[in-house]
């Protein structure tokens, strides 16, 4: 809380929800992991328990409590324990090496670090490189062997105990959750997310998407993300639904999942929505129970769209727009124009501004001119953790930066034409890689293809192409420059294409340019 204000009259505090349909309706399932199943009423108590656990082994309102796990039934038992005592939760990638968790957890001042079972020998690591005193507690058991840090204990060891009282009483700007971001930096940066910015997010979502508590939601992403954390988990616990949570991404098991007829939304990155399509057998599925597919983070080739809705017959695919420092899901493309405005995201969800700004000059651009999407509401995070340089720099008069640039037509809708950093200046002209991507997407047979910028003597930038196949007729790199020569000027034709088994990818399935550039410059 703020320094010197009275104590908040009214609750915030995410687990009060839980504490809420808790108290209404018990016996509703709120997690199925397996064979295995929780109540609310289940949940609730072995949140309250672990809260008190908490409390005793000295974690205190406004502590940092790190969480390296893959997904589980304890993730959001964790998650909401950690709330509940008023303290932070830290979802930790456990891609990550363990010197990058390291600086994250120095950095944070984590306070205690809940762990896996998977990830305990990589905690050891990183904590050992960390050198800061830290409390651990293994989701398994206490951790053992060679560089295993002093105080490991196991988590059903501090949940013993009676359960605590209440939750404790959080306004809209108290820290909920700490997540570290890459961005373009050297250094990744600790997006501090409110209890404000989830409830803000939580009621958008529930309007946009029209989230009940009939709706069951399948977690197949990791929830260290805020992909599967806040497009499917946090909004349908805030309605009081049912969470389907798998372990990890296996397309196989995720259409085994959908044709069981009970789950009725998903969220899906790009390259994981690929993989089910791609799924032998996947049209013999039943797949009428899902009614929202949520996507989003590259623009979808027609013919994918097309695949879709011929599994998904009574799907929307609600492309969508978002980042980590608003909680994601910003925008979302209705039903009616998933093919009239392809390429689109759609317009904003309730309580959120979007405008398009010049760069340069800083203010609202017209329809149909480029710019730079701007945010503002209260689902916009407030700065960034130990950081008020980069803070200061992300926002103007309470805009938020989210370094891409877009475009929205006269109706309000809103395309994504690139990063800002992204854009590739040749000769002077702006090139948009995702135009260029576009048109490769129409050359026979391309799966995938991602489009960056190549260092040029002559030209300072010149485009390169990254494309993966699906096998339909031939391909070659003269083939495809020509094919994008016809369609754009010559400037912004690829000046060399590559081909590739697969293109890297971030954790939220976002190809990754950054690494993309870096091979183009033989760095």
């Amino acid at each position: 809380m703020t320094a010197g204000r009275e104590p908040w009259t009214w609750d915030i505090n995410w687990a009060s929800t839980l504490a809420y349909h808790a108290d209404r309706s018990p016996g509703r399932t709120v997690v199925r992991f397996g064979q295995d199943a929780l109540t609310y009423a289940d949940l609730y108590h072995r949140v309250r328990r672990l809260a008190a656990g908490l409390t005793a082994a000295g974690v205190q309102q406004g502590d940092v409590v790190g969480l390296l796990a893959d997904n589980s039934p304890e993730f959001l038992e964790v998650m909401l324990a950690v709330n509940y005592v008023g303290a932070i939760v830290m979802p930790v990638n456990t891609r990550l090496t363990d010197t990058e968790i390291a600086y994250i957890l120095g950095h944070s001042r984590a306070r205690m670090l809940m762990v896996g079972a998977s990830s305990d020998a990589l905690a050891q690591r990183a904590v050992s490189k960390a050198g800061t005193s830290l409390h651990c507690v293994s989701m398994s058991s206490p951790a053992t062997g060679e560089g295993a840090a002093s105080g490991w204990q196991a988590l059903a060891s501090i949940r013993t105990g009676p359960p605590a009282g209440g939750p404790v009483r959080m306004a809209p700007d108290d820290q909920h959750r700490l997540m570290y971001t890459s961005g373009t930096t050297s250094r990744p940066k600790g997006v501090m997310i409110s209890h404000g910015n989830l409830f803000w997010k939580n009621a958008g979502h529930s309007v946009a998407l029209g989230l009940t508590r009939d709706d069951v939601g399948l977690v197949c992403g990791p929830l260290y993300h805020v992909g599967a954390l806040d497009l499917t988990a946090t909004t349908l616990l805030h309605v009081g639904g049912t969470l389907v949570i798998q372990p990890r991404f296996r397309a196989s098991d995720v259409i085994d999942e959908l044709g069981q007829g009970a789950v009725t939304t998903v969220w899906l990155a790009p390259a994981m929505l690929n993989a089910v399509l791609a799924e032998p057998g996947v049209g013999d599925q039943d797949m009428s129970s899902v009614r929202i597919i949520v996507g989003g983070g590259e623009k979808m080739p027609e013919h994918l769209i097309l695949r879709l809705q011929a599994v998904f017959p009574n799907a929307w695919f609600a492309d969508a727009y978002g980042l980590t420092e608003t909680v994601s899901g910003d925008t979302f493309l209705d039903a009616d124009s998933t093919m009239s405005r392809r390429g689109s995201v759609g317009k904003a969800v309730p309580y959120l501004d979007v405008s398009i700004w010049d760069p340069g000059t800083r203010q609202p651009v017209p329809a149909g001119q480029p710019g730079e999407v701007m945010l503002r509401g209260p689902k916009v995070f407030a700065g960034y953790w130990e950081n008020r340089e980069a803070t200061s720099e992300a926002f103007t008069d309470g805009w938020f930066h989210t370094g891409d640039i877009g475009v929205a037509d006269k109706d309000g809708y809103l395309y994504i034409v690139d990063r800002l950093k992204d854009v590739i200046i040749s000769g002077g002209e702006n090139v948009a890689s995702s135009e260029v991507e576009r048109v490769i997407y129409d050359y026979p047979g391309v799966h995938e293809c991602a489009v960056v910028a190549r260092h040029d003597a002559q030209w300072g930038e010149v485009p390169v192409a990254y494309v993966v196949m699906a096998g339909v007729g031939p391909a070659t790199e003269a083939s495809i420059i020509e094919h994008c020569r016809q369609a754009l000027a010559r400037f912004k034709a690829p000046k060399a294409v590559f081909f590739a088994d697969v293109l890297p990818r971030t954790s939220s399935g976002k190809v990754l340019k950054r690494a993309l550039r870096e091979m183009a410059n033989g760095q």
